[in-house]
């Protein structure tokens, strides 16, 4: 496991984890893992190579080869890429994430993808989003962070989301597909959405992007961990 300062923000779908946690990522000058990208780009490559959800040994398999690539563009934000094409918008749709979520169920496949995970905790340290970050892929990360909010302002804030991207949508559909995602979740043997028993927990069902990452920014400072990053 890595010596290197780990943060790991862990919660369901619409709790803000994958916005604070870009956002803390950059003020602290750390490297970022979105885990939730590795099996979305998993998904995307299993749709270019036609092979099915339900196939798990054809899927391990490619999980173990795929080529992918994650690089700082001019502006500082990363771009992702899948076979050498920029997939970073493909890959933020709610048909892949729905894909991704459906063979995220599987343990071999988590398995697969469990070293390259490991492998972004690199200097100077590592701000690590998921569902699993602090309970299976670093357990031993200096601070936890598991995000929660109510059904209803997640729906929002995914809806107003998927608006913003240009894909139409109801809310009643966002509301069905979080309800699924979150079941599959908390219910796989392997991996399942919880807190670690040494995770601090936030609700930020009425807070804005801006208080969610102050809000974790000061127990970062508490914790007495990062000083001096800016």
């Amino acid at each position: 496991m890595s010596s290197v300062n780990v943060i790991t923000i862990d919660g369901p779908s619409g709790v803000g984890k994958g916005t604070a946690g870009g956002i803390i990522a950059r003020k602290l000058k750390y490297n970022y893992l979105d885990s939730g990208a590795l099996y979305r780009l998993l998904a995307l490559a299993a749709r270019r190579h036609k092979v099915s959800l339900t196939n798990e040994s054809a899927l391990v398999a490619l999980a173990g080869h795929f080529d992918i690539a994650f690089k700082k563009n001019d502006r500082g934000n990363i771009q992702t890429f899948l076979e050498g094409e920029d997939v970073s918008r493909a890959m933020r749709s709610e048909t892949v994430a729905e894909f991704a979520s459906q063979l995220a169920i599987y343990s071999s496949v988590r398995n697969s993808l469990l070293d390259r995970q490991r492998l972004f905790a690199v200097a100077p340290g590592l701000i690590a989003d998921g569902r699993d970050m602090g309970t299976v892929v670093f357990p031993d990360a200096q601070l936890k962070f598991f995000l929660m909010a109510s059904l209803d302002a997640r729906i929002a804030r995914r809806h107003k989301q998927l608006i913003e991207r240009g894909e139409n949508v109801s809310l009643r559909a966002v509301q069905v597909q979080l309800e699924e995602r979150d079941r599959r979740d908390k219910s796989r043997l392997i991996s399942p959405l919880m807190p670690a028993e040494d995770a601090v927990e936030i609700d930020t069902s009425g807070m804005t992007a801006n208080e969610v990452v102050n809000t974790l920014l000061e127990i970062v400072s508490i914790k007495g961990l990062f000083a001096g990053a800016s």
